[in-house]
């Protein structure tokens, strides 16, 4: 073969393989999403289940905080003040435990030997005031009864690390091996220790009981018995997923690991039901199985990005709270819901494929009901429910702005039902409170550092004063003595100085004595002091919090409002749509206080933001569905058929919502969270009666405006306002032209452009 003819074959080939790759893009792009992820859905199974691998392997390095404290922002005096501390002296772990039926002499025995637990920096007790193997008879009892009362001690710990580190947990597990059933222990080391380990316990139970009632739920409004299997095979595929991911955050709050795969479950379980319900329709009308898996996703698509984007709203907006634990609950929040949108999206459909033959099998009846009856009747009295409304929103929106809170840590890993609880009942009972705050001063002056001592030893709610100056015999200098018991209150140029005084960590009492201690600290050092401890960092808390709450609040509702305002492209549907989300979040919130109920704060922040995110949809599936049925009927007939259309997706999604956040709040002893799932499971009820019951009425009511489209309207206003301008402008440059035309002056012809 010729040279030439070798050149031809190739140039053949080459020109061959070119068309051949020109067909292949041409292909690609004419490919739809819906298509590519109805086609490609293998490649997809496998992409999934290795990100679902790499998740499992990434959740046992996310950690997580259980201190509150931590979330505050450096600017506030707590938090300068531990980061101060922390790093001058560390930041030690703290607890309290009360010894029962033991002489003074036995609980000396005790104190030692938890003294020598690897983990335990210190322990303070009377033994440094008494000498315990005295006779009794030399011994005044009534001097010492704040650590020794009727055969029991009672000793305040302190640790080498801090309070939720593992060496602190070892070193309690050590003690309460040391002391049997004759401890008891509370602070702030035990309370973390006891919260991972009632977290790990219950979370299990929570979201077992959680996955049975969703199950049962979805049993009742599908048509296949098999449909809620892979709902929540879905579902639970996009849960490991978040966890996973969770590992770019670094550290994650307790509140955040635990409660965002329950309402993850429930905030996004629509989104399967959408995609497979139309799925369901096409297939019944004769379609092939890719043909009608790529319609129900192209029409299930807009409807679900929808849904998903006010709900991704109103997580993120808890970004940006100052108190930092808003930023990881918003984000895992968000990340959840869109990793549930993505695994809906993509691994559904394939999923669907695998198990259509399952679900034809195992198909069933509709156990739901005919809801036209009702849909009928709850429209004959809407105005009746427009005006109890209308009476109650103020008093509801007036109680539900004077609730009592709770703000700190105490709150959270101590409430009633635990052991840390108990145990505090039994202290306090004997004992009274105590309470330990620390001052951390510039070591200037031997001196001052002894004259704040003394003052702060003569204020009445005062238990004892620790400092070095204070304990230091007089004419002994600090050198004398090693630095292993000086490095414990002086280092670094800082002494450090311990407080415990006769009050609850969070309570007014708490408070009025921190800013007392504080003000006289700064009398002394007035720069560059700070004190720190449970209180004053439950004071700053709850000053940071309550101006985020305001912040998050008007944002949430900013944000679902512009989303809702252009989807729609209007302004009177968001308003409607938003009016029975909110007043089911008054209503709601004001019942803490009428009935009498302590709230944890950072529950109630967070609860609104959870409500009219993941609750809105309702409004929206109902105000669509009006705007529909008005093309076809008048609004009377509209608003019944839109109801009688809404009830079931309303009732499937309120419920599993409501049941989601009663499991939380009753299995849970974790106040923080049992507040939260309350919070969710009644808002969710309230929500949902509202939506049915309320916004049929305030449809009908501005019906001319949902038939109008404002921004359109606007927007070519607008454009022949703009079109009008641009005419009379040429007219006027015509005219201009003819002028210079005629007479060849320039400046004329400037005046008149600008005329």
């Amino acid at each position: 073969m010729s040279r030439k003819d070798r050149r031809e074959r190739l140039a053949a080939k080459a020109e061959k393989r070119a068309k051949e790759l020109r067909s292949r893009r041409e292909k690609v792009r004419e490919m739809t999403l819906p298509e590519f992820i109805a086609k490609k859905s293998k490649w997809i199974e496998k992409v999934f289940l290795v990100a679902v691998l790499l998740s499992v392997l990434c959740i046992p390095f996310v950690n997580v905080n259980y201190d509150l404290t931590e979330y505050l922002p450096d600017s506030v005096d707590s938090k300068a003040g531990l980061n101060l501390m922390e790093e001058k002296f560390g930041y030690p772990g703290t607890a309290r435990v009360m010894i029962d039926d033991v002489t003074l002499y036995e609980a000396k025995q005790y104190k030692d030997r938890l003294e020598a637990v690897e983990g335990v920096d210190q322990i303070l007790w009377c033994d440094t005031a008494v000498d315990v193997y005295a006779s009794s008879e030399f011994i005044d009892y009534d001097a010492i009864e704040d650590y020794y009362k009727d055969g029991a001690a009672v000793m305040d710990v302190t640790f080498v690390e801090g309070d939720s580190s593992k060496l602190t947990s070892q070193a309690i597990d050590e003690m309460q091996a040391i002391t049997g059933e004759k401890g008891h222990y509370v602070g702030m080391a035990v309370q973390s220790k006891s919260l991972a380990e009632k977290m790990a316990e219950e979370m299990k139970m929570i979201l077992s009981m959680a996955v049975v009632f969703i199950f049962l739920i979805l049993c009742i409004a599908t048509t296949s018995w098999f449909e809620p299997v892979l709902f929540l095979l879905v579902m639970g595929v996009a849960i490991l997923l978040n966890k996973g991911t969770n590992i770019f955050l670094g550290t994650i709050s307790f509140l955040t690991d635990n409660v965002v795969a329950v309402l993850q479950l429930a905030v996004s379980m629509d989104y399967s039901i959408f995609l497979l319900h139309a799925y369901t329709r096409y297939k019944e009308s004769g379609q092939e199985q890719v043909t009608a898996l790529t319609n129900a996703i192209e029409e299930a698509l807009n409807s679900i990005l929808a849904s998903s984007l006010t709900t991704i709203v109103g997580f993120v907006v808890l970004v940006v709270m100052k108190f930092n634990i808003g930023f990881d609950l918003g984000l895992s929040l968000a990340k959840g819901v869109v990793c549930s949108l993505f695994t809906v999206l993509f691994l559904m459909p394939a999923m669907i494929l695998r198990m259509s033959d399952l679900i034809e099998r195992f198909a069933h009846k509709s156990f739901l009901p005919d809801f036209e009856k009702l849909s009928r009747g709850i429209c004959k009295i809407r105005l009746g429910v427009l005006a109890a409304v209308v009476i109650l929103v103020i008093p509801m929106y007036t109680a539900q702005s004077m609730n009592s809170y709770q703000f700190g840590n105490a709150s959270v890993g101590a409430g009633k039902g635990t052991a840390v609880y108990e145990d505090d009942q039994k202290i306090v009972e004997k004992f009274g409170r105590s309470n330990m705050m620390m001052a951390i001063v510039p070591s200037v002056s031997n001196v001052t550092e002894k004259e704040l001592t003394e003052k702060l030893e003569d204020l009445p709610y005062m238990k004892s004063v620790q400092s070095l100056s204070g304990t230091l015999p007089e004419g002994v200098p600090e050198e004398f003595l090693p630095e292993s018991v000086t490095g414990l209150l002086h280092k670094n140029g800082y002494s450090r100085i311990l407080m415990y005084t006769r009050t609850k960590e969070e309570s007014d009492m708490a408070f009025q004595c921190a800013d007392e201690i504080r003000e006289i600290i700064r009398q002394y050092y007035p720069e560059e002091s700070y004190l720190v401890g449970g209180t004053p960092s439950t004071q700053d808390i709850k000053t940071v919090i309550t101006k985020d709450y305001k912040l998050v609040n008007l944002l949430s509702i900013l944000g679902v409002f512009l989303v809702v305002m252009f989807t729609y492209k209007s302004l009177a549907i968001p308003l409607v749509v938003m009016i029975p989300i909110e007043v089911a979040i008054y209503f709601n919130m004001a019942v803490p206080y009428l009935k009498g109920e302590q709230v944890v704060f950072m529950g109630y922040v967070i609860v609104s933001c959870i409500q009219l995110g993941a609750t809105v949809d309702y409004s929206i599936l109902t105000t669509s569905n009006y705007i529909e049925a008005r093309k076809t009927m008048d609004k009377h007939k509209a608003a019944a058929f839109t109801l009688n259309r809404s009830f079931p997706a309303i009732l499937t999604s309120g419920s599993i919502l409501t049941v989601c956040g009663y499991v939380l709040y009753q299995v849970s002893t974790i106040s923080a969270i049992g507040d939260l799932g309350h919070l969710v499971g009644r808002g969710a009820w309230i929500s949902m009666l509202l939506v049915l019951t309320l916004l049929p009425a305030l449809l009908v009511l501005v019906d001319p405006l949902l038939t109008k489209n404002e921004l359109v309207r606007l927007r070519e206003w607008h454009k022949k306002r703009v079109y009008r301008k641009k005419k009379a402008l040429a007219a006027v440059k015509a005219a201009a032209e003819k002028r210079r035309e005629k007479h060849g002056t320039f400046e004329e012809d400037v005046h008149d452009e600008n005329q």
